[in-house]
Parts: C-alpha cells; sequence; structure tokens
C-alpha cells in the first residue's frame, strides 16, 4: 500500500491551506457588510503568514463542516467546535482557542450578579441545544426554581426577548454572549462566572497520521501566539474579554 502524502508537505508545496468553516457564528466566523471576518480569520491570517502560505476559505453550513473535513475537502476547520470526548475519537483538535463553557447574559438593569440569581424568574435559551440542557439542569439545583424556561428557535430570539424585559437571563457559550455584550453594552452584560462545565472551543483537523504534522505545525504557532500576547489582544478585541485556556485539552470534561 503506498504510503499516504503528508498533509504539512502538501500545504507547503501548494502554497496553500483550505480551511472549511460556517459564516453564521459571530464573532467567530461571520459575514459583515457582505465580507467574511472574525476571531478566526484573523488567527487563520497569523497562521498563514507564519508558514508563508495562503488561507482559501471554503465556507458551508455547519453541518457540512465536519463531514467536508472528513472527506478531504479542506485541510482543517476553523469552526471552532467543543473539545468533547466523543469528538477526539474522531479529530485531531488544536489547542484550545477559546472558552466554550456556558454563561449567562442578562440586561445591563437586571439585578442579576451571579448565576444563582435567577432563581425565581424567567430566563431562557435555544431549544434542543447543550447550552438549554445545562441551564435546565443548573436551575434545578437552586432552592427556588425559574419561574419559567422558554425555548426558543434561535439565540437572536432570546436576546430580543431578553432586550424586552420578557426574560431576565440567556444561557449560551461565554465567548457567543461575551461578544452580544460587546456589541450593546447599555443593553446586555456577562454574569461570571460560568456555571456550566468547564469546557473549550479548539479548531478540528483530521486524526490519521499523516495529518498530524499539518496539526503539530498549527499548534506550534497558536502556542506562540499565546506566549507573545497575540491570542489575548484578539480575544480582547472580539469577545471583550480574555480567556484562562490550557495549552492542550487531553481529557475534556463532557
Amino acid at each position: 500500500m503506498a504510503q499516504a502524502e503528508d498533509a504539512l508537505e502538501r500545504v507547503m508545496a501548494a502554497g496553500v491551506m483550505k480551511v472549511g468553516t460556517e459564516t453564521a457564528f459571530a464573532p467567530f466566523d461571520y459575514i459583515d457588510a457582505g465580507k467574511h471576518t472574525g476571531f478566526n480569520t484573523e488567527i487563520y491570517a497569523e497562521i498563514g503568514k507564519e508558514m508563508g502560505v495562503e488561507i482559501e476559505w471554503i465556507t458551508l453550513d455547519w453541518t457540512g463542516v465536519l463531514p467536508g473535513l472528513e472527506a478531504g475537502r479542506f485541510d482543517v476547520v476553523a469552526g471552532p467546535a467543543t473539545i468533547t470526548k466523543a469528538r477526539m475519537e474522531r479529530y485531531r483538535f488544536s489547542s484550545p482557542i477559546a472558552e466554550a463553557t456556558v454563561a449567562v447574559l442578562t440586561c445591563a438593569s437586571c439585578d442579576i450578579e451571579a448565576p444563582e440569581d435567577i432563581a425565581g424568574k424567567p430566563i431562557g435559551s435555544a431549544t434542543g441545544t447543550a447550552q438549554l440542557a445545562q441551564f435546565q439542569e443548573f436551575a434545578a439545583t437552586l432552592d427556588t426554581p425559574p419561574t419559567d424556561i422558554k425555548e426558543y428557535v434561535s439565540f437572536n430570539e432570546a436576546y430580543a426577548d431578553l432586550a424586552a424585559g420578557r426574560i431576565v437571563a440567556v444561557a449560551n457559550s461565554l465567548p457567543n454572549i461575551a461578544f452580544v455584550a460587546s456589541q450593546r453594552p447599555n443593553v446586555f452584560k456577562v454574569v461570571k462566572p460560568a456555571f456550566g462545565t468547564p469546557t473549550y472551543f479548539g479548531f478540528p483537523g483530521r486524526i490519521e497520521p499523516e495529518y498530524a504534522s499539518l496539526m503539530d505545525k498549527i499548534d506550534e504557532i497558536l502556542l506562540a501566539m499565546k506566549a507573545d500576547g497575540r491570542m489575548e489582544a484578539l480575544q480582547e478585541k472580539w469577545f471583550g474579554t480574555t480567556f484562562d485556556l490550557p495549552d492542550y485539552v487531553t481529557e475534556p470534561n463532557i
């Protein structure tokens, strides 16, 4: 059997690294005034510069991103994706680039200073999500349960109800709500600490041995960005906060 081509050698020879992502996950990847922008685009610009290659973006719905990686449509995923035990069996994850822990977004004028302050009040999240499930589990631990846990088709609908005062809190991953709060600081604020199980976002790559060198190179650059402050600066720019991240996740909490 012929030996599979080394992914890093192939990318370097081509001078192009193909990166798959969706563009509906602000502030990581999204469309602003017709342009693909976000935290991930700036990270991959740094990776491309360090490697001396161009970044070719391939965008599609999230449901097609990981299958596209497995089918070889691109070399790595921007995504990002929550690092979980089940996913680590199928993908090689990069060094974490942001926290994914579920936290509470509340209105700027709401009397919610800690996650426990949702007791006896109406709250919400997006239906069918891990964030909603963790919010329900957390609410069940309170002496006084919330008066209502509303389920929304999308997080944007939940944010709208929060702004209108129909609920007092929305649960979503910390980076996402940090971005929402940074865009409308007079309307929203993030409640810290996060209440969910500590989890992290990383970039998924192929798990096959021939992709190890490419993922090692990406990790090398990400760790250098963490060490010299570039990662922290980008986190502050896009999320309005920074995250205390491990270099690697070897044993995910979920």
